[in-house]
């Protein structure tokens, strides 16, 4: 499918480049048709000098103040113009004008994009190759019809396949400039809530342990043995529920210790937290395989993701999780009851709530994986696919 917009440029400077360029090429034209014997020698060195190089210069000098307009398909359209009139006044540069023909629908569909840099490819077909038919160009007859249908279809071709290679690579890089600032904004809010969280949480009672331990202290110099045994009770108490709160917030940041632990252990003990945080029925079909650190951590923080997604988006109250060998690959499936993504199509969005799906594809890739997100109103399956490199266990 064709791009009508064009993707936006980090900076002007690739412009002023072209601008640059656009303006050796007429300098060094007009320079080799006065020094080398070329026919009208005079003519053609006036034609350039006053068509080539002041159009390029003024060019040049509107890519340095106003970038952005300098990459308006009218700067194309005069580029195409100047060629054409060029072409006029020497035939015989034929073969020269086509490879600069070339060169500068090329560089103008990278910019432009690609329904912008198709029609600047048909608009020099148009404007260049009825004319050589007549006029006296060198060469004539079926070569004549070879060469510029040759050059009309590389022109096309370029109009469309620059600016298609551009169109992608942008995509992907705005796409991963987006990927990184919603990621940013996700760390923010993890951050801020874990802050909350322990300030509102062991903070606090961490003041009242100290009044506990304060108090008992005071009983101790009076012989008062039950209340300090009752002092000693709640701040046991306490201290165990801080351990756990603590212990729930380092497991929801994710796995550190695969050095220690396989999948299936990490996951088994994730499950109450998840089971818990999110008021689901967690069921486990783990195989306990021998699998690598980078396949381990990835795959834990696809299926945490997918699980996160189940409990906060979905409205699921049961989630299966699943590993296992597959041939030389190994597969991981997360499957819901939930009420599925509303828009039909979770790897298209780009709703911030929903970059978990997008840490998930780039996870997968990073161990050479497939994602697969089958998702309706009987809930979603999250399926990953991943070559099991040698000496992992199968």
């Amino acid at each position: 499918m064709l791009i009508q917009d064009r993707l936006p440029l980090q900076s002007g400077e690739p412009v002023v480049w072209f601008a640059r360029v656009r303006l050796f090429l007429a300098g060094a034209a007009f320079t080799s048709a006065l020094l080398f014997d070329v026919p009208h020698k005079l003519r053609t060195a006036i034609v350039l000098g006053t068509v080539a190089v002041t159009w390029s210069a003024g060019v040049l000098a509107l890519a340095q103040r106003r970038s952005e307009l300098a990459m308006s398909p009218w700067v194309a359209l005069g580029d195409i113009a100047v060629l054409g009139v060029l072409q006029v006044d020497e035939p015989e540069a034929y073969g020269a004008l086509r490879f600069v023909a070339l060169f500068l629908i090329a560089t103008h569909a990278y910019f432009l994009g690609e329904v912008r840099g198709l029609a600047i490819a048909i608009a020099g077909v148009v404007a260049l190759v009825p004319a050589a038919a007549l006029l006296d160009v060198p060469i004539h007859g079926g070569m004549l019809a070879f060469y510029e249908g040759l050059f009309a279809i590389c022109a096309v071709c370029c109009g469309l396949f620059v600016a298609r290679l551009r169109t992608a690579e942008s995509a992907a890089r705005l796409r991963a400039r987006d990927l990184s600032r919603r990621t940013i904004e996700s760390e923010a809010r993890v951050r801020r809530r874990l802050a909350e969280s322990i300030h509102d949480g062991p903070v606090q009672e961490l003041i009242g342990l100290d009044l506990m331990l304060a108090s008992m202290d005071q009983a101790i110099n009076r012989g008062d043995g039950a209340l300090v045994k009752r002092r000693l009770a709640e701040a046991r108490t306490l201290a165990e529920r801080n351990i756990g709160a603590l212990r729930d917030e380092i497991v929801g940041l994710g796995p550190y210790a695969f050095d220690e632990l396989t999948f299936d252990a990490a996951v088994e003990d994730c499950a109450p937290v998840w089971q818990r945080r999110y008021g689901l029925e967690i069921e486990l079909a783990v195989e306990p395989l021998d699998l690598s650190n980078e396949l381990c951590g990835s795959l834990f923080g696809i299926a945490q993701e997918a699980v996160a997604n189940a409990g906060r988006h979905a409205g699921a109250s049961r989630v299966v999780v699943t590993l296992r060998p597959v041939g030389d690959e190994i597969e991981l499936r997360v499957s819901d009851d939930g009420h599925g993504f509303e828009n039909g199509d979770p790897r298209s969005t780009t709703d911030p709530s929903h970059i978990g799906l997008a840490s998930m594809r780039e996870r997968a890739a990073l161990i050479g994986g497939r994602l697969e997100i089958e998702t309706g109103e009987r809930g979603t399956k999250v399926v990953v696919r991943a070559p099991l490199p040698e000496g992992d266990a199968g």
